[in-house]
This record gives structure tokens, C-alpha cells and sequence, in this order.
């Protein structure tokens, strides 16, 4: 294995999902800006993220619904049209 490859400055900090207001602490040397206030009262990096296990459809089982029905009818209106002229 090579030696000196992986980065010595872990440091605890904070990721929140901004969708479901989730948040986490562990490990990590992302740097960032933003700081946070945790339960412990210290303060710590903040690292604000779309999407987490909390909010994917994937892990909790919820799809979210594009308006496919709007397409659906426009596309039946549009083609009703011509079926009804070869009749």
C-alpha cells in the first residue's frame, strides 16, 4: 500500500438534508463554509445536501409524482382528433 495517500484532517462535521430537515455528524474533510450549532452546543462545518437516505424514494418507499396525467391527455386529445376522422 502507499504510504502519505490518504488526507489526515478528518474532522467531525455536520450533513443535512435540506428537503426533510434530517441531519447527521461523523467524520469527514469536506470543506464548507457554513457552520452549525449541534445538540452538544459546539459548533461544527455544516454541508447542506439534496437528497439523503431520508429523503430518497428508494429507501423510504415514496415515489414522487411527476404530472404524467397532463402529458397523457394532450397526447390522447391531440391523436383523438385524427381517429376520429378515419372513422
Amino acid at each position: 500500500m502507499k504510504k502519505d495517500i490518504h488526507p489526515q484532517n478528518y474532522r467531525m462535521v455536520v450533513f443535512k438534508d435540506i428537503s426533510c430537515d434530517y441531519s447527521f455528524i461523523t467524520r469527514s474533510t469536506v470543506d464548507t463554509k457554513d457552520t452549525i450549532t449541534w445538540t452538544d452546543g459546539k459548533e461544527y462545518p455544516l454541508v447542506k445536501l439534496e437528497i439523503s437516505h431520508m429523503s430518497h424514494p428508494f429507501y423510504t418507499g415514496k415515489m414522487k409524482l411527476i404530472d404524467t396525467a397532463g402529458r397523457v391527455d394532450k397526447f390522447r386529445n391531440r391523436y383523438a382528433k385524427k381517429q376520429e376522422v378515419k372513422k
